[in-house]
């Protein structure tokens, strides 16, 4: 990928993700993370190379919670499946069952404003969980609540991944989150940003809270650390 300013994002990036994997990309900032979580949407269109993606009801998450402040929680919910144009009953329907399966059961008719970052993100969640995409992107979803809230959505996240089953392609600077997530963490060099590093995360799921302490997750997390101080230069 190269900007029109001549600015070369990504170059010679190749991996895949099939359904049940859950891969996390890691690397520098301004690495091109981000723009090729845009690629993989169709957001951005590459400059060069071959794209393989199933975008029928592809969710993305983005770093932001974007929800509209006058619709209620169940009505942010609502929005995607009513853009869809999902029958009125069957959002409905999804709609719960998504605001069930994130923990917000008794807060439908809240606004945002009342919410916590955590619970604004949960709602992000659930919203993309009404089109039950069999891709889901998040960008770095996590990366402005704080830390113990920020395991609990990892957790969280953790147990849709198990239930949906969808391909996860997932941004983020944590190296402990990517190692608690994934199935595979990909590391990215500086920009233009290539991968040059692949670990293959042996721990069964479910992943309990206490695995963050497990010597084994400790040796795993400071090897993806020595390659990403790696990827820098």
């Amino acid at each position: 990928m190269t900007f029109p300013d001549g600015t070369e994002a990504l170059r010679d990036v190749s991996f895949s993700v099939d359904k049940k994997e859950f891969v996390t990309v890691v690397g520098p900032s301004g690495c091109g993370k981000s723009t090729l979580l845009k690629i993989a949407s169709g957001l951005l269109e590459r400059t060069s190379g071959e794209l393989e993606v199933d975008r029928d009801h592809l969710g993305y998450v983005f770093q932001d919670s974007t929800l509209l402040p006058w619709r209620t929680v169940t009505d942010n919910v609502l929005l995607l499946a009513e853009l869809h144009n999902i029958p009125l009953a069957d959002r409905k329907q999804l709609a719960r069952d998504a605001i069930d399966l994130v923990g917000l059961t008794g807060f439908e008719n809240h606004y945002p404003k009342s919410l916590s970052g955590g619970m604004k993100m949960r709602v992000s969640l659930a919203r993309t969980l009404t089109l039950k995409p069999p891709v889901f992107l998040f960008d770095e979803p996590f990366g402005a609540v704080d830390e113990i809230t920020r395991e609990h959505l990892n957790e969280e996240t953790q147990k849709l991944f198990l239930r949906e089953g969808f391909a996860g392609l997932f941004i983020t600077h944590s190296i402990g989150e990517a190692v608690f997530m994934s199935t595979r963490v990909l590391v990215m060099s500086a920009r233009p940003g290539r991968i040059v590093a692949e670990f293959v995360v042996p721990f069964d799921y479910p992943r309990k809270p206490e695995l963050r302490f497990d010597p084994e997750f400790s040796k795993l997390s400071g090897e993806v650390s020595h390659a990403l101080r790696g990827g820098y230069g």
